[in-house]
C-alpha cells in the first residue's frame, strides 16, 4: 500500500515530502519521529523518512481507527 502521490521509485523522503504525503504539519512530523512512530535516517546534517516507514505509519493509523 502506497500513500497517495507516493512514487514508486523513491525510497527517501525529505521531512518537506513527507509532511505533503501525510498531510501533516512540520511540527506533527517531528513529534511522531520523537515519540517513534515515524522512522527516519539522516544522510549527513539531512534527516530521511524512508517509503516504507510512511507506508508503516498510515498503516498505524488505520489499526488505530479500527481498535479506537
Amino acid at each position: 500500500m502506497k500513500p497517495a502521490g507516493a512514487s514508486g521509485d523513491r525510497a527517501l523522503y525529505r521531512i518537506t515530502d513527507a509532511m505533503y504525503l501525510l498531510s501533516l504539519s512540520r511540527s506533527v512530523i517531528y513529534e511522531q519521529i520523537r515519540s517513534g512512530r515515524l522512522r527516519s535516517v539522516t544522510q549527513g546534517r539531512t534527516r530521511l523518512v524512508p517509503a516504507s516507514a510512511i507506508t508503516e505509519y498510515v498503516c498505524l493509523l488505520e489499526e488505530e481507527a479500527h481498535h479506537g
